[in-house]
């Protein structure tokens, strides 16, 4: 397709999302929900559907030379389309915040004032990879009273279009309003500048994504941008650390699942610490085939073979495999220090048993998500009780950390007079 004709197709896009966002906030709750039992149960009748279009996505992925890692996070399976159902079903029985009086007060003229949770309107969301984040973006913004419009990869377009289609034309019997939930269809760059400079129709833009992408997207962007940048975690093992702890930890925070934005990227070892505990966690690294990169004194002192060293690279990098960087650091403000220069502002977590090591950590590390003696897989909005996510924010402003429901919300005031004039 020629520039001009992608744009014309984005731009009806939206154009029909801002007709549905209007139609969106005249939905009671109660029927909003009823709608997303439906998108559940049309995802499930078209598993076979879904299937089948994800194995051309995972046939490509080979000729694309996909790594094993970023093939996993683009697989669907049946258990995974029914975690994908079950989610909407999870999304239902959430509280709906829109319609929420976040503040009530009367000045002394009598003027009542309400300060009232709402839509934000039309939100566009580009991402990459997995599919499920299709279901998770819609169905949170529908849920919220939000059109949408997405824009997948290139590696998952076919998933991406069997599950977009299965939660618009599932919906609709129960009453979805007609293109509520839009998926560009296409993966020319040239849709993602489109929809950047599509000002009057899109209210926000989420990237998801790599640096690259973020960046791209940012440049362009004529709405306000909500990041949700690569996820640099860090787990800091203070002097004070219990050692199985810490283990239990490492090991969890980054084998559990390497491939997502909340796994462990980077180790730092107290200098204390590090003579006993180093060659403890990298025996067991090891042992599940973790590739470490340790820095100068974590060689000397891991004990196994293999400890690559470490580059300045290293400390920057979003591995989302089974790599893990490691350094020693002198003391707590050198692993502060490291964490605010190299890190992403995404998780990070020490482990130590003392309280005000702890709570300097929490109070001087400048990210969304800060743990004390916990997996940094926990920064997740289902583990946090949000019920499914649309990603985890790494910006300051409106949203910071896992971004559900309230995340999709802006708010506009209500005032209600007797006469008053000023």
């Amino acid at each position: 397709m020629t520039s001009e004709e992608i744009q014309t197709e984005v731009l009806q896009m939206g154009k029909q999302a801002r007709a549905a966002a209007h139609a969106l906030t005249k939905l009671s709750t109660e029927k909003k929900n009823e709608i997303l039992l439906a998108m559940a149960d049309a995802v499930l009748s078209r598993e076979a559907e879904i299937l089948e279009a994800n194995e051309k996505d995972l046939a490509a992925a080979d000729e694309m030379g996909l790594t094993e890692a970023s093939k996993d996070r683009l697989r669907l399976t049946p258990e995974r389309i029914a975690d994908i159902a079950n989610g909407i079903r999870e999304v239902a029985e959430l509280s709906d915040p829109t319609g929420e009086i976040i503040r009530e007060w009367t000045r002394p003229n009598g003027l009542r004032i309400q300060k009232k949770r709402t839509p934000i309107g039309v939100i566009g969301i580009i991402y990459e990879s997995r599919p499920n984040v299709t279901s998770d973006a819609a169905v949170l913004c529908f849920k919220t009273g939000n059109a949408t419009i997405l824009r997948g990869g290139k590696e998952a377009i076919h998933s991406n279009r069997a599950l977009a289609a299965a939660l618009q034309e599932g919906g609709a019997p129960a009453g979805l309003p007609d293109h509520s939930v839009q998926l560009i269809p296409f993966t020319d760059r040239e849709s993602v500048r489109h929809m950047a400079e599509m000002d009057q129709y899109l209210d926000l833009i989420i990237p998801r994504g790599g640096a690259g992408l973020i960046e791209a997207v940012v440049s362009m962007a004529r709405m306000p941008v909500i990041k949700h940048y690569d996820g640099i975690c860090h787990t800091y093992v203070d002097k004070e650390a219990d050692f199985d702890m810490a283990e239990a930890i490492i090991v969890n925070a980054k084998t559990q699942k390497p491939s997502v934005c909340n796994a462990l990227e980077t180790l730092l070892i107290h200098r204390d610490a590090a003579a006993e505990f180093a060659p403890l966690i990298a025996q067991n690294l090891s042992a599940k085939n973790v590739e470490l990169r340790g820095d100068d004194e974590f060689q000397k002192l891991a004990g196994v073979d293999g400890v690559v060293a470490a580059s300045e690279e290293d400390w920057t990098t979003e591995y989302l495999d089974y790599i893990l960087a490691v350094k020693v650091v002198d003391d707590l403000d050198a692993a502060i220090a490291h964490i605010n220069h190299y890190g992403s502002h995404h998780s990070d977590c020490i482990v130590t048993g003392d309280e005000a090591a702890a709570e300097r950590f929490q109070l001087e590390v400048d990210s969304a998500t800060v743990f004390w003696n916990a997996s940094t897989r926990f920064s997740d909005g289902g583990e946090f009780g949000f019920g499914a996510e649309i990603g985890i924010s790494t910006d300051k402003l409106h949203a910071r950390g896992p971004m559900a429901l309230e995340e999709l919300t802006s708010y506009k005031y209500l005032l209600f007079g007797t006469g008053q004039t000023r």
